[in-house]
């Protein structure tokens, strides 16, 4: 690690991103990204092709949504449009065994791992106390609403993972290890930082990936934090780098690489400089903020264009490229038709699954809900 400027100031080597792929989609290559190519190598054509795939689909998805909330079908929406690259990148690198803990954004990474479109929307119409099963998702929790609380559950996660024993063998392919997913915003709860005091004292297989979209709601991450977030983490002890988030090929080899570690005992950390491309959620409004000019900046790195760049130049015809469009449409379409087909969601299932036994205060919640929803005369 190259130590601050005198005047505690960032140096360079503290704010340039790993990258593998230029905006162009051109490989960068040098002995500084050597190492990470041949992590990188471990993706076949056909795998990259695949990655290119996911983050089609994602946002095919992501935009029905927003449209759905638009017309009133959801309560909300939480868009991860520009992030798709980041998280298919870290979604690549998990391998089976792996346990994700998500924020609310990381939708590519919940539909990798098994979660269905419905269900995830189901949550954002109220149809869904929780989410899913993460038995049946091959280990991918819930989302958390609440901001960073996951950062410390996902450490005391992996902290029962390393007294198992489930970590730290050396074989790669069977040592468990531990993701959690959240933003620049979140990094600067207490949570979080506690997770990371947790996370090294007891070398917990954990690697935080904080997706740092340059705005926390309407504060830019500049203004939260005067240093970068990933030389924070080193001042608690964990490894950690910096990473081009729109570059799903960087993406993949330094999250594979530090999953690896963190399975031995070398919590990570990783800050994937990406951003935002829409709103923080349907519920804000980011042209009050923030200037059409940034925007543009970033719509020139689109990571899925990136990538398809890339696997045009090696040899992926334009068809096969379309054809995902073709099938992304087709699958955001279907989930629309099911959501407007679907039944109004029952109220009643917010109280009923909170407790094993009934209890008073839900009982009156729920009779004083009911009484406020009859008072409509139908029209709720």
């Amino acid at each position: 690690m190259t130590a601050p400027t005198a005047t505690g100031a960032p140096s360079a080597a503290e704010t340039e991103p790993i990258r593998l792929l230029d905006p162009d989609g051109t490989l960068v290559e040098s002995d500084a990204t050597a190492a990470w190519h041949e992590l990188a190598a471990e993706l076949s054509t056909a795998d990259r092709l695949a990655m290119h795939g996911e983050m089609v689909r994602t946002r095919r998805f992501d935009i029905e949504a927003g449209h759905l909330q638009r017309q009133g079908k959801l309560g909300l929406w939480v868009p991860s449009i520009g992030q798709e690259g980041a998280q298919v990148g870290a979604a690549w690198a998990a391998r089976e065994q792996d346990t994700i803990f998500p924020s609310y954004r990381e939708h590519l990474i919940a539909l990798h791992r098994g979660v269905t479109m419905d269900q995830i929307i189901d949550i954002f119409r109220g149809a869904r106390h929780g989410g899913w099963n993460p038995l049946e998702t091959r280990g991918m929790r819930i989302y958390s609403l609440v901001i960073a609380t996951h950062a410390l559950h996902s450490t005391g996660f992996a902290m029962g993972v390393r007294f198992d024993g489930a970590c730290g063998t050396g074989d790669a392919t069977r040592d468990e290890a531990v993701m959690a997913f959240y933003g620049d915003g979140a990094a600067s709860q207490g949570d979080a930082s506690e997770g990371l005091v947790f996370a090294a004292r007891y070398e917990a297989p954990i690697v935080f990936f904080v997706q740092n979209n340059k705005w926390a709601i309407s504060v830019p991450s500049h203004r939260q934090s005067r240093f970068p977030l990933h030389a924070r983490a080193r001042g608690f002890g964990l490894d950690a780098e910096l990473v081009d988030g729109n570059d799903p090929l960087a993406s993949f080899a330094v999250t594979r690489r530090m999953l690896d570690a963190a399975r031995q005992g070398a919590p990570g950390y990783i800050e994937a400089d990406t951003y935002r491309m829409g709103a923080h959620t349907t519920s804000d409004d980011p042209t009050r903020y923030r200037s059409s000019e940034e925007e543009e900046s970033w719509r020139r790195r689109d990571p899925i264009a990136r990538l398809a760049a890339h696997v045009r130049a090696l040899g992926v015809e334009d068809a096969a490229l379309a054809e995902q469009e073709h099938e992304a449409a087709d699958l955001a379409s279907d989930m629309r038709r099911r959501v407007l087909e679907a039944e109004a969601a029952v109220s009643d299932d917010i109280f009923d699954h909170v407790y094993s036994d009934p209890h008073p205060l839900m009982v009156e919640q729920k009779r004083q809900l009911a009484e406020f929803e009859a008072s409509f005369g139908g029209e709720a």
